[in-house]
């Protein structure tokens, strides 16, 4: 019998060393983790994509739409000295908030396509009703002599004007006014309609108006009343509430809902009157209607039922974890079998697991997302499955090879559907693997070899 070399019998216990083997399998782990992430890119890459899409087709509808007023507006004239001690009269704008402020409407949502995305889109038909009392410039520290009656205006705040879509007619003092766009003042609002009406005319009437905008994926309101109230019907089964205020009553069924809001000037943090950026803190930006916090906007967002990116990307968190099952299988097949499975092949099976996520996006594009995991997982575990059995050689063991990977998918799909319960079963689950891995390696001998 030919003696081995040094290096043979090196190589030999390279081969079967069981430690060796592990990390190995370890530094393979560690690759695959480029491709892991990897698919986190692709999958950012192809919601960019549908956002992108989303923003074309609202850029020519109508974005996501904010109503705020209407608010009274009276220009008054003050004197400011600068560095240099001249004495200068500029002009500044005094507000006036409503003190009741009413909004009923109807949401009629559609679906519009950019190639493969699908782009929410809405009509908002408001009717809008309120009243405003008498200004109190006193209150607010100013001298009649200083307004400038004449050139008081109302202004309603509108997010994205492109959405309006009919000339807007107030009735206030039994005179119609018609609106036209800008805003003369933007201490409060950035963008909107206005309408010049002369202050002695406001006597503390009832205003009333229709508003019909276009949007898209939200509509919010500004409560800008003493007691502002808000009541919204939809056709739309998938409403999120959102922004600082819940409704106080909704219905929501499979096609269609119907929430009320109330809220009251005390739970904001600005009064209902007062000089130009000073309404609210003394950040001019937090007074822009585009800057939704700074008001405590509330309202609704047309959510899909299934968003397939999001769902996507919660299941590559659990890519690694399927990986370092997926060997561990494989490796206890070599070690308690004498099965040698070499590290090319670790490796293939790994990037079968990776190809499983870019079907189950690609193929979700397409279809639901729960068909989409069915079929993505089927061929992925068909695929694994028959190259197992050509390792295994072994009738037996391939089916309970897959029978455990139709046992992971199922898991980990039940974990993304199991929201709220996720961490509590995910955690059920791992313990549960790790007391099969203890109990099936405890006579295992670690410092031992693997036996062909």
């Amino acid at each position: 019998m030919e003696k081995q070399s040094l290096f043979d019998r090196v190589n030999d216990w390279f081969r079967r060393s069981v430690s060796i083997k592990l990390f190995s399998i370890g530094f393979l782990i560690l690759i695959l983790l480029i491709p892991t992430s990897m698919l986190e890119s692709l999958i950012r890459e192809r919601q960019n994509l549908k956002d992108g899409a989303i923003d074309e087709v609202s850029s020519k509808w109508g974005g996501r739409q904010t109503i705020g007023g209407p608010v009274l507006t009276v220009p008054y004239v003050t004197l400011l000295k600068d560095d240099k001690g001249n004495v200068e009269q500029v002009k500044r704008y005094a507000h006036f908030l409503p003190d009741k402020l009413n909004y009923s409407g109807m949401v009629s949502p559609e679906k519009r396509y950019r190639g493969i995305y699908v782009v929410v889109l809405y009509n908002a038909a408001l009717h809008v009703t309120g009243k405003f009392s008498v200004p109190d410039f006193k209150e607010i520290g100013l001298s009649p002599s200083a307004l400038l009656p004449d050139e008081a205006f109302i202004s309603i705040g509108i997010s994205d004007l492109k959405g309006v879509k009919e000339q807007v007619t107030m009735a206030l003092n039994e005179s119609p006014l018609m609106f036209g766009p800008g805003i003369p003042s933007h201490d409060i609002l950035s963008s909107g309609i206005s309408v010049k009406f002369p202050l002695d005319k406001i006597a503390g009437q009832d205003f009333s108006f229709d508003l019909n905008v276009n949007g898209s994926t939200g509509l919010s309101f500004l409560p800008f009343g003493k007691e502002t109230n808000v009541n919204l019907k939809s056709s739309w089964g998938s409403p999120s509430f959102e922004g600082s205020f819940l409704p106080d009553r909704r219905l929501i069924k499979d096609n269609e809902f119907d929430a009320s809001w109330k809220v009251l000037q005390l739970n904001r943090n600005y009064p209902q009157q007062g000089l130009g950026r000073y309404i609210g803190n003394n950040d001019e930006d937090d007074y822009q209607v585009n800057r939704e916090d700074g008001y405590s906007s509330f309202g609704v967002k047309l959510m899909l039922p299934v968003d397939e990116y999001l769902k996507t990307m919660r299941s590559v968190k659990y890519c690694l974890m399927l990986i370092i099952i997926t060997f561990l299988t494989f490796f206890f097949v070599e070690v308690m079998n004498r099965k040698r499975i070499h590290s090319i092949q670790y490796l293939l099976v790994g990037f079968a697991v990776c190809l499983f996520y870019i079907l189950l996006l690609s193929i979700s594009e397409q279809i639901s997302f729960g068909k989409a995991y069915l079929i993505s997982a089927a061929a992925i575990i068909s695929l694994i499955s028959f190259y197992a059995s050509y390792i295994f050689k072994n009738t037996g063991h391939t089916a309970l090879f897959s029978f455990l990977m139709i046992l992971m998918y199922a898991f980990f799909y039940s974990l993304l559907q199991l929201e709220d319960y996720a961490l509590l079963i995910g955690s059920i689950g791992l313990f549960i693997i790790l007391c099969t891995i203890m109990f099936l390696t405890r006579k295992v001998n670690w410092y031992g070899e693997v036996n062909e």
